[in-house]
């Protein structure tokens, strides 16, 4: 029994005629003949019945046709639905990422991703840490997850995207606020509003620190890091934060960002289960992101000296690590 038989057999009972679905299938009577007398004789019961005009369904062809057609029109919806996601041209794209993430990272993205396909609709689902969106990805309730990048995980694809220097976000009246850079050691001295507990940025800085031996008193915690730039420009202390794309320090007249060149780039970017398993519009939406993305470029501006230029951060080519 094969979907075309059925197909032709449902067509025959609609029409009441074999010359007729032929015609429409562009076939001989004969053909159509045949594959109804294939599904007679693999159900060893006659289901259809010869009459003055044409031919009708006998009572074990009512009960198939009734079958077939809710199974065929069923099929035929998710098979136009299938083409539709295979082609980027509609489905479901399932995001999962951390609180402020889509408006430092996506913002851009996600109006250009709508605006090449209106079609496609976006979820954004929240998590509080990298672990929370590998899990959403294990769990199979999301198709990309936005990271820090980290050690390698099971079943898991990680690829950076972006490189993001680190800066010490500090109130504009600050003593350390006259500076053009900081270096490591000064890190010892300040009051550190320490970034969310088990994220992979605070475990990477937490490791600097524990291998250069100038661990910060901390003074504050905070659950993200716009929380934590926000504590520095109230003057609740210092901030170790990466410097985040699209940020206007114009916006922030009350805050600085100084960078700390001693400290290693944090890499954030895409974790998927597979690549080549993701529809085509979650690879359009993952490339729109990394598209839309630029290094930050940092200038503080130093009081009484106008803003200091400091070298483009680079970024290494993106590299996938699989698992």
């Amino acid at each position: 029994m094969t979907l075309d038989d059925l197909r032709a057999f449902v067509a025959v009972c609609d029409a009441g005629s074999l010359s007729a679905v032929a015609r429409d299938l562009s076939c001989t009577q004969s053909a159509v003949s045949q594959r109804v007398r294939r599904l007679e004789r693999e159900l060893g019961l006659p289901l259809l019945e010869r009459q003055p005009r044409g031919v009708a369904p006998t009572q074990a062809g009512r009960l198939l046709r009734r079958a077939a057609g809710d199974g065929i029109g069923t099929l035929d919806l998710v098979v136009r639905q299938l083409h539709e996601i295979r082609d980027g041209a509609a489905g479901t794209v399932r995001i999962t990422t951390g609180a402020i993430s889509v408006r430092h990272f996506m913002s851009q993205a996600v109006v250009a991703f709508r605006t090449r396909h209106p079609q496609v609709g976006l979820e954004f689902q929240t998590s509080h840490s990298g672990r929370g969106c590998l899990d959403a990805l294990a769990a199979d309730t999301a198709d990309l997850a936005w990271i820090t990048i980290g050690p390698s995980a099971r079943g898991v694809a990680q690829r950076t995207v972006v490189h993001l220097p680190w800066v010490l976000a500090v109130r504009s009246n600050d003593p350390l606020a006259t500076r053009a850079t900081i270096h490591r050691d000064d890190l010892a001295d300040i009051r550190h509003i320490r970034l969310p507990e088990n994220s992979t940025s605070r475990r990477s800085l937490d490791g600097h620190f524990a291998q250069h031996g100038t661990e910060p008193d901390a003074s504050t915690s905070v659950a993200d890091w716009d929380t934590a730039m926000l504590l520095a420009e109230l003057g609740l202390g210092h901030a170790i934060v990466p410097a985040l794309p699209g940020w206007r320090a114009a916006e922030h007249p009350g805050l600085r960002l100084i960078p700390i060149p001693d400290l290693p780039p944090l890499a954030t970017g895409w974790a998927v289960r597979r690549w080549e398993t993701l529809s085509p519009a979650a690879l359009a939406f993952a490339d729109a992101v990394a598209e839309s993305l630029t290094p930050p470029t940092l200038t503080p501006h130093i009081p009484g000296r106008g803003p200091v230029r400091e070298p483009e951060a680079v970024t290494p080519p993106a590299t996938q690590a699989t698992n």
